[in-house]
């Protein structure tokens, strides 16, 4: 473990070290000015120390914000920096480029910058453009208290799910306000959110009074708790989930219309009760969905006879190539899947961790349609 430990920190020192050693190359800029941009560079690098520790929290609020934006976006770029440099360097050993084009060249500075100007742009904005995915799932069971329409007609329950709204020093309450007007678009019967509500820190959500905006959804809210509630503080992440009015389950359960929600704690609890003994038999008058952070042993869901669960916290890696990491790792790392009887959703999160970039991934909340078959329509 403590080998681990090093290498997860040494491995980002040397792809920092060797950014800025190329950069310091490419640059065709007097000393002074490259010895400026390296000292930048370091400071972002520090940045991102900065903005995972608690003394963030200390700092005014427009610093803290600051810190957080620079040092969580600066690791990304270095990553995207690093590929890039890496694959420069590999065509200017097989001669496909000229060296000269690498070395105090204002040709390559201006391609390089272009590049990850480019790139991180399109990041951006594909990170505020939400993607709406619809999911429509048919179900034989004899449900009871269906949703009826005006006419005493039994019909579709329609749900939005989402997961990971990471909501602290980046998003803020006026990015919130946006995702429930969208969520309210919708006209959902319930929403369903699967942990990481909060980022890592309550103090934003509270200088901003965030709770308040939740109050705007037009539908029942029910969640879970994710890892980064534990992070912030599992009992203040508690008391935020009060005051928003959204139905926690933690180890528990609860019956909305023809939904038998099963809320799971998250596998940061290590005494968290087991699924089967949350649902030791499944009713036949109730649609099943279990709520569970991390999509871990989804076998679990399968064994118990749960007809759907919803889960997130992979951020399906938030940035390519991170993305294949997540699928190597996980049974199902993003969308939809199916084991036997059992459906699920890995959503890729509403929001996000750290820089405000999706890159080979997406930004999503899912609409489902629950439809009855048609010997349960007839009821």
């Amino acid at each position: 473990m403590r080998y681990l430990f090093f290498l997860i920190l040494t491995l980002p020192v040397l792809a920092q070290a060797y950014v800025m050693w190329r950069t310091w190359q490419l640059l065709p800029l007097p000393v002074w000015a490259k010895l400026l941009v390296v000292v930048l560079m370091t400071v972002a690098f520090g940045l991102f120390f900065l903005s995972v520790m608690p003394q963030l929290d200390v700092l005014p609020m427009p610093l803290a914000t600051a810190v957080y934006h620079v040092g969580t976006s600066w690791v990304i770029i270095v990553l995207y920096l690093l590929m890039l440099w890496l694959v420069l360097d590999l065509l200017r050993l097989c001669h496909v480029i000229p060296a000269h084009l690498l070395r105090s060249s204002w040709t390559g500075t201006a391609a390089v910058a272009g590049l990850i100007i480019a790139v991180f742009a399109y990041g951006y904005f594909h990170y505020i453009n939400k993607v709406r995915a619809r999911e429509e799932l048919t179900t034989d069971k004899l449900l009871t208290a269906m949703f009826t329409d005006a006419e005493g007609q039994v019909r579709p329950m329609r749900i939005v799910m989402t997961s990971d709204w990471h909501l602290g020093y980046h998003n803020r309450r006026r990015e919130l306000a946006r995702w429930i007007g969208l969520i309210n678009a919708e006209q959902p019967d319930v929403v369903l959110i699967a942990g990481d509500i909060i980022d890592r820190s309550l103090r934003p959500l509270e200088e901003e009074q965030m709770a308040e905006e939740f109050h705007r959804l037009q539908a029942p809210v029910y969640a879970c708790l994710g890892n980064h509630e534990y992070i912030s503080g599992a009992n203040g992440s508690m008391t935020f989930y009060r005051q928003a009015g959204i139905h926690l389950l933690r180890d528990d359960t609860a019956e909305v219309g023809p939904l038998l929600l099963v809320g799971r704690d998250d596998r940061s609890n290590y005494r968290r009760v087991a699924l089967s003994d949350l649902l030791p038999s499944p009713p036949r008058d109730r649609y099943v969905i279990v709520l569970d952070h991390q999509p871990y042993h989804l076998e679990e869901a399968e064994q118990v006879g749960a007809d759907f669960e919803l889960a997130g916290h992979t951020h399906h890696g938030q940035v390519w190539p991170a993305s294949w990491m997540t699928d190597a790792l996980f049974e199902c790392a993003f969308g939809p899947y199916r084991r036997g009887r059992t459906r699920y959703y890995v959503s890729s999160g509403l929001g996000i961790w750290g820089g405000k970039f999706r890159i080979g991934t997406r930004s999503e909340y899912v609409v489902l349609q629950l439809i009855p078959a048609e010997r349960t329509k007839k009821l």
